[in-house]
């Protein structure tokens, strides 16, 4: 039978002491200068040293070379509270869980009346701490005030504020920390040289993460892991199998789905981490640690790969691209909501069900808009906030409406140059989902439905309008009226190759798939053409994949025409999508993205190994 990895591996002196450095300094300071105190608290979360690092300080309180900050290792007391050793008997422990009563107090201060029976001091270690009675602290209490020279008291525990005052100032305090995700992460992978076994890109964060900044937690997850492996390998997959994760291909797929405002691959998401056994509570809690880190890139700009150092180099490049399509405004919004809902889920008894919730509120655009009287003017801040509140990858749906006090708009091209429809939709037409992903709105539906007074009509005279509303119906309708702030333009869909026939019925309702093999479409437009390579690369967002149509967002309206309009840059990627996926569809650019590329976090100096990026 192996012993346990936290056992063989515990620290013996204080150099060996990982991550407690504000602890261990000032404790060797003293031990070097005789200067050690009668009576000492050691407190903080659990695994992180308390106990290892009061019987270092007991090894060289009594080492036949002190005063020193190093135990020598060599002599007889030494030897007895090493690792392998079977205990000294001037060195008492007591589990204060079990013996925190007076009548285990009394016991102490019979036996701290004797002498020593060979080292210099006569230390107890009392563990657990704020598990000892009042009744018990106030019968040592004397005894931790005065106590006789060859008596030392250590006190460990992880809740300082249970002890009681009188105690605790009489002793010096030292609180333990968490170690730092780097440092426990180098300390692991030493471990792992060591033992000989070999650990997959992507293990030991999620190790680390596991164990939660506790030293003993982590090395227990990693014992088991160890004794779970195939052979003297631990690999990602085993990883994710074994502690409950949700793979990256998931979190990813549900990030640019989120992104693209795709609900068919959001919910089939959904559907595959159902089907594959996973916690969907668990799925919401890695998704919102997905966002916050999604946040911290869009807003920490070059700060972020400091920030995020623990990430491996390509899942640490997928997230900045991930960070530029969803953009830090909507990125904070989700977290937001998937906080709320990681709350709600908490005891529910149906944990999909507050999941596929989640995922449509994360779908759902942000409402700011008030309900205004009809014939009433916006004001301008409110617009421009309503504005600035709508999600970058998909503004709202425009709807069909009149400037508030004036006729109807005439019948022409938008900003973006693409022509609009005069008069109603007819009967049966159909807008692509993608084209109404990228158009501006004219005016909220509330406001329409406000203006109109339930029934479809103003209440105001219109000036000069002399023509039947357009009727607002299921399909989406394109507006008559110019756009009130020409801030999006649009551009017209460039010829693309028409799909083969039959092929517009196979083709997948959403983009996941598109997605996932985006870097093989890129180098395969890349052998064609490096310009169109290039463009699309850093510039491109998958938008939406229906009616035969594959939608790219790009962040301006000069991306977009260049797209369509100058070059073969379409037919490329169409080209490039029935070589590597087999697909026979038409491409083509419409507005959209979020974070402008200057603001893109630098990823140099990053040397991390990659992360497999599993599929489900």
């Amino acid at each position: 039978m192996s012993t346990a990895l936290y056992r063989r591996y515990r620290p013996q002196t204080f150099q060996d002491v990982i991550g407690q450095e504000q602890v261990s300094k000032p404790i060797m300071a003293a031990l070097r200068a005789g200067r050690t105190a009668h009576a000492y608290l050691f407190s903080g979360p659990r695994g992180c040293g308390k106990t290892t690092s009061a019987r270092i300080l007991a090894r060289c309180l009594n080492c036949a070379q002190a005063p020193t900050d190093t135990p020598c290792g060599e002599c007889e007391s030494c030897r007895e509270l090493s690792r392998e050793g079977s205990g000294s008997l001037d060195v008492v422990e007591m589990d204060a869980a079990s013996h925190g009563g007076v009548d285990d107090a009394r016991d102490l201060i019979e036996r701290a009346s004797f002498a020593p029976a060979r080292d210099r001091y006569k230390i107890f270690i009392i563990d657990e701490a704020h598990m000892v009675s009042n009744q018990g602290f106030n019968a040592l209490l004397k005894l931790v005030e005065e106590p006789p020279e060859h008596v030392k008291f250590i006190f460990a525990t992880t809740e300082p504020e249970k002890v009681i005052g009188t105690i605790r100032s009489r002793t010096h305090h030292y609180p333990f920390r968490l170690v730092p995700p780097e440092t426990l992460e180098h300390y692991l992978a030493q471990i792992c040289e060591e033992e000989g076994v070999h650990i997959g890109a992507g293990v030991l964060p999620l190790v680390v993460r596991a164990g939660g900044g506790s030293v003993r937690d982590s090395l227990s997850v990693l014992d088991q892991l160890m004794g779970g492996a195939d052979g003297d390998s631990i690999e990602y997959a085993d990883a994710i199998a074994l502690l409950g994760y949700t793979d990256a291909a998931l979190l990813d797929d549900a990030v640019e789905a989120l992104a693209a405002s795709d609900g068919a691959t959001l919910f089939s998401v959904v559907d595959r981490v159902v089907q594959s056994g996973h916690d969907p509570r668990r799925f919401v809690e890695d998704l919102l640690q997905r966002l916050r880190d999604l946040t911290v890139i869009s807003l920490a700009g070059e700060a972020a790969s400091a920030v995020l150092d623990s990430l491996p180099g390509d899942q640490f490049e997928r997230m900045v691209r991930q960070a530029e399509h969803v953009g830090g405004r909507r990125a904070s919004r989700s977290a937001d909501l998937t906080n709320e809902a990681l709350n709600l889920m908490v005891g529910a008894t149906s944990p999909r069900l507050q999941l596929e919730l989640l995922c449509a509120r994360l779908l759902l655009p942000e409402t700011t808009a008030s309900v205004a009287p009809a014939g009433a003017e916006t004001p301008k801040s409110d617009a421009d906030h309503a504005a600035s509140s709508a999600p970058a990858s998909r503004p709202s749906r425009p709807v069909s409406a009149r400037h508030p006090g004036g006729g109807q708009g005439q019948a022409g091209p938008s900003h973006g140059g693409v022509p609009r429809a005069s008069g109603p939709a007819q009967p049966g037409a159909r807008v692509s989902p993608a084209w109404a992903a990228a158009a501006e709105p004219e005016v909220p539906r509330e406001d329409v439905a406000a203006a109109d007074g339930g029934g479809g009509r103003s209440d105001e005279p219109q000036a000069s309008s002399t023509s039947a509303e357009t009727p607002i119906t299921g399909e989406v309708a394109i507006s008559e009226a110019e756009p009130a702030t020409p801030t999006t333009s649009v551009t017209a869909a460039a010829p693309s190759p028409e799909p083969a026939g039959g092929a517009e019925s196979a083709l997948p309702q959403n983009a996941a798939l598109v997605r996932q093999r985006w870097d093989e479409i890129v180098t395969a437009v890349q052998q064609n053409s490096r310009s169109t390579a290039a463009l699309i690369q850093t510039n491109a967002q998958i938008g939406g994949l229906a009616n035969g149509t594959l939608t790219l967002f790009f962040q301006t309206a000069g991306l977009a025409t260049t797209f369509n309009e100058r070059g073969d840059h379409a037919p490329r990627v169409a080209r490039a999508l029935n070589d590597v996926l087999g697909l026979n569809v038409q491409v083509r650019a419409e507005v959209g993205g979020a974070m402008p590329q200057k603001h893109r976090p630098s990823l140099a100096g990053r040397h991390r190994p990659a992360t497999p990026h599993l599929s489900a």
